[in-house]
Order: C-alpha cells, then sequence, then structure tokens
C-alpha cells in the first residue's frame, strides 16, 4: 500500500506508523476537483481503511464548493472493518 501512494502523481508519504498503521502524505493538486479525484483514488487502493482530508489550501482556484461532495458525504463507517489495534 505505501509502496502504490509512492507511485501515485503529487503524492508524497511523509510517515508511516506501524505500530497503528497510519501513513501520513501530501497531496499536490491545481483544483478542489483534483484533490478530490486524488482522495478517492486513495480510497479506493486495497489496504486502506479510511483516508481523510485534515487541510487545505487554495490561492488561485476559483472553485467554490457549498459543502462536502456527495461523492465524500455519508460513508457508513459503520461497516468499515477495523483492525482492533486500530481502536485501542
Amino acid at each position: 500500500m505505501v509502496a502504490e501512494l509512492g507511485q501515485m502523481d503529487a503524492i508524497d508519504v511523509h510517515h508511516i506508523d506501524a505500530a497503528t498503521g497510519r501513513i501520513v502524505i501530501t497531496q499536490e493538486a491545481e483544483t478542489i476537483s483534483d484533490e478530490v479525484d486524488g482522495l478517492k483514488r486513495i480510497r479506493a487502493l486495497p489496504g486502506i481503511i479510511l483516508a481523510e482530508m485534515s487541510y487545505h489550501n487554495f490561492e488561485d482556484d476559483t472553485e467554490l464548493l457549498q459543502g462536502i461532495p456527495a461523492e465524500l458525504e455519508g460513508e457508513d463507517l459503520d461497516s468499515i472493518k477495523v483492525p482492533g489495534f486500530l481502536n485501542e
């Protein structure tokens, strides 16, 4: 999974916590739509349980969003099979 992330365009892997399975990355994107598409590609990778965006900054993008894009909203988190150690 880390190898797949490292091969994706505009993705940099910065930290891997083997004990928790958490990976910290940055993603560069030209527009908000490109950023959302990148997040969807990350979520589709095998072994990814949960991927969330914690911060974004666009100085020159003129696209405005009125809320979370529909394709990212409404995840049923109860249906995600989370390894026990991530709940500790």
